[in-house]
């Protein structure tokens, strides 16, 4: 084999790697995670309990990728960001927070919004926000008008959770909140504090993909 034609058979080999990876980056962007239903509480009120791990582990196909999780109506925690909640109702949210803080870039998205009463407990304290700079993640809708942060646990916390599954045993930040739904509809919700580690600028890989740090509200 001449020299071109080791170089032609270099390039094609590297061609097809390179096609394979993009496959593969595509195929896990496009590719859902189970839609996982909140639990019902009484009468158009509904239970969802949601945790943010610092590195999913192996629970996900990503084990080094920041995530949430959702706990399904038997109690087992699910890798998912699709949840499905009644129209016309109230939806009573509680994350566990195992992650550190990251820090928001715009103070704006510090202030809860969209919850009832436009606030949230942190740790059992009532807040209407935070200080940007302690912000670890957010839960924001911004079609249905909902912005709340989630504060990171402290870095001198004792028993952090470095990767999931993480239990309540370890340090976390408890956060609840309330919101009221209006009309069907499928509606994306998403992190935007930059919190991808190991990409540019803290943003692409989780930051970007269904199951990770972004999802969808199926309100039916």
């Amino acid at each position: 084999m001449g020299p071109i034609w080791a170089r032609v058979t270099v390039i094609g080999a590297a061609v097809v790697v390179l096609a394979a990876l993009i496959a593969l980056y595509v195929g896990n962007l496009v590719t859902e995670p189970p839609t996982v239903s909140a639990t019902p509480a009484a009468a158009h009120e509904v239970q969802l309990k949601l945790k943010t791990e610092p590195a999913v582990g192996p629970q996900g196909a990503n084990a080094p990728w920041v995530s949430y999780l959702v706990q399904n109506p038997e109690g087992k925690w699910i890798h998912s960001t699709i949840y499905q909640v009644p129209a016309n109702s109230l939806v009573h949210v509680t994350v566990y927070q195992f992650d550190s803080d990251s820090g928001l870039r715009n103070p704006f998205l510090s202030q809860v919004q969209g919850t009832v009463g436009n606030t949230m407990t942190v740790d059992g304290k009532t807040m209407q926000a935070i200080p940007p700079e302690e912000a670890s993640h957010t839960f924001a809708a911004p079609q249905m008008g909902l912005i709340v942060p989630l504060r990171g646990v402290p870095e001198e916390a004792e028993n952090p959770c470095e990767e999931g599954p993480c239990s309540l045993k370890q340090a976390h930040e408890t956060i609840t909140f309330t919101i009221r739904t209006g009309k069907p509809g499928r509606y994306r919700w998403q992190c935007f504090v930059p919190c991808a580690a190991g990409f540019l600028a803290g943003f692409g890989g989780p930051m970007q993909t269904i199951g990770y740090m972004d999802g969808f509200l199926e309100v039916v």
